[in-house]
């Protein structure tokens, strides 16, 4: 192929990147990330791919050849690995909370033996005796590492569970089921739910396997009246289907329990945005 069709496709494909980074600019000055810090944190994304990612033979690629491929001083990516190294396992703890919480949640939207004659969720008794569900032997079935009342604590804090007077019974409130969460999950999400997102679309751009679902729905000339119709039927719809979609996760792993090969991960998402429209919008009103 000729040199002037890689310099076009690396044009469009920078032309392309401004639409995914302009957000993401947005959101970092909005939060006083500055452009220097954004450089380092480059830095060291490009670092952990090309480690991770361009592999040969399984091998670690040696510094040299990371900066080959990435630009990066050999001198950057020396303090760069080790710096990786030491932070792991401060952002593993972290996750590792957030994913419990939200374990705990999905457990109880999708396990029959937690959901009412209508399918809903019920109530638990905190702690429950003999083999009667409750609260605590949920949050035991997902890990025996937290304690009960530290996950209660922790939901109660955020609103996604209620207790009733006596405090007996606990309840699941409407905000766990919309996806409500403090400062530290929105964050654990951003990152998980745009990564996955951008995944998808990345594996589709550089052909790497068969196709990912990855598809939208877009018009615009609308007034904000038929927006928000819209906008009401696009959340019942996806919380319709979120739901019915975790009750068949949790059924499949149960049964892929223990199994040598249950060592794959999905993550399905839904998303709906709005906003007045304007010159840049080219969009043309269709599907996507």
């Amino acid at each position: 192929m000729h040199e002037d069709a890689f310099d076009n496709r690396a044009q469009a494909l920078a032309r392309a990147l401004k639409g995914v980074l302009r957000p993401l600019v947005r959101t970092m000055i909005a939060r006083g990330v500055t452009a220097p810090a954004v450089y380092r944190l480059l830095k060291e994304v490009f670092v952990e791919v090309a480690e991770r990612d361009f592999r040969i033979d399984g091998q670690r690629p040696t510094d040299s050849r990371i900066s080959v491929l990435t630009g990066v001083h050999r001198k950057d990516i020396r303090t760069l690995r080790a710096a990786a190294a030491e932070g792991a396992a401060a952002r593993s703890a972290g996750a590792r909370r957030v994913t419990a919480m939200v374990s705990v949640i999905g457990r109880w939207l999708a396990d029959p033996g937690l959901q009412d004659a209508d399918g809903r969720p019920r109530a638990l008794a905190r702690h429950g005796t003999g083999d009667a569900p409750s609260f605590d032997s949920l949050v035991a079935a997902i890990s025996t590492d937290v304690r009960p009342r530290t996950v209660l604590d922790e939901l109660l804090r955020q609103g996604l569970v209620q207790l009733d007077a006596p405090g007996e019974q606990v309840h699941l409130s409407a905000e766990a089921l919309l996806g409500g969460g403090d400062a530290d999950q929105t964050l654990h999400f951003f990152a998980r739910n745009v990564g996955d997102h951008i995944s998808a679309a990345t594996g589709n751009l550089l052909g790497d396997g068969p196709p990912f679902l990855e598809r939208a729905v877009f018009y615009n000339h609308l007034r904000v009246e038929s927006v928000d119709a819209l906008e009401a039927a696009a959340r019942e719809g996806a919380g319709q289907l979120l739901t019915a979609l975790n009750r068949a996760a949790y059924a499949a792993q149960a049964e892929d329990a223990g199994k040598a090969d249950a060592a794959h991960r999905f993550r399905f998402g839904v998303y709906f945005y709005r906003a007045p429209q304007d010159a840049s919008d080219t969009d043309d009103d269709s599907d996507e």
